[in-house]
């Protein structure tokens, strides 16, 4: 906690390290922060992947994107650049990162955007495309509703929300029966805490939701949308696809 306090919090530290690895193909790693886990790291290089190196579930997400395409997250732009280079889709690539955003173009992406999801205004996209547990952005349980009442407003007639998430049981002792058991005053179990640092900078704490495809399903029912599994993962995690319910008109 003392080295912590030293460093330098820096409300980019992912584009920090894009940029170093980018530019200088620097190794070092983003070191992540749980109260929870112990820290996990996530190679840069990673961020940088082609499209054979992309697990099951992100392949599967790009081959379901059609027409425009809304990339949530799009970080360095590997997801983004294959959908305009490889299927020639108009993308458009979004991220809170100034400096992975500036990368992206660099790269090649023709539209990159320094945008927060939630800041997005009239634009419509076919694909709303939110990979590397695109439900982390959602934050809470509780702010699932806003999620799925905003992004109806970008979703064209006919489109969809292409989303990743991981159901975080395994972590839990299951009782006989194959239930789990948390405590029970405890927030939903898949919402975390993390933080991320890179060399001697390091991000403010920020909320992360992991989502069951049970829990999904139902908030999903509840706004007006459908939910499909497309795809389970080796590990708890799986792709789904929601759309909204076409309303009759009075």
């Amino acid at each position: 906690m003392k080295k912590q306090q030293r460093d330098h919090i820096d409300k980019d530290v992912f584009g920090t390290a894009v940029n170093a690895w980018y530019r200088h193909r620097d190794p070092t790693n983003i070191i992540v922060h749980s109260p929870d886990f112990d820290d996990d790291i996530i190679e840069v290089s990673y961020l940088f992947r082609d499209y054979k190196d992309m697990p099951v579930i992100e392949k599967k997400a790009l081959d379901f994107c059609s027409g425009r395409v809304l990339d949530v997250g799009c970080g360095a732009g590997s997801h983004a650049i294959y959908l305009q280079d490889k299927k020639n889709l108009a993308v458009t690539g979004i991220d809170i990162s100034a400096g992975a955003i500036q990368i992206a173009k660099e790269r090649g992406l023709k539209d990159a955007r320094n945008l927060n999801f939630f800041n997005l205004k009239d634009e419509k996209y076919d694909t709303l495309l939110l990979l590397m547990n695109g439900t982390g952005i959602i934050g809470k349980l509780k702010h699932l509703d806003n999620f799925f009442e905003h992004s109806r407003n970008f979703i064209a007639p006919g489109g969809k929300i292409l989303i990743d998430s991981s159901d975080l049981r395994y972590l839990f002792d299951e009782d006989e029966d194959g239930g789990i058991w948390v405590e029970m005053n405890s927030d939903y179990y898949g919402e975390l805490v993390f933080s991320i640092s890179y060399k001697n900078h390091i991000s403010a704490p920020f909320p992360w939701l992991y989502i069951d495809f049970k829990m999904l399903c139902l908030a999903a029912a509840k706004n007006g949308y459908s939910c499909k599994m497309l795809q389970e993962g080796e590990h708890y995690d799986y792709l789904a696809e929601l759309k909204p319910f076409i309303q009759k008109e009075n």
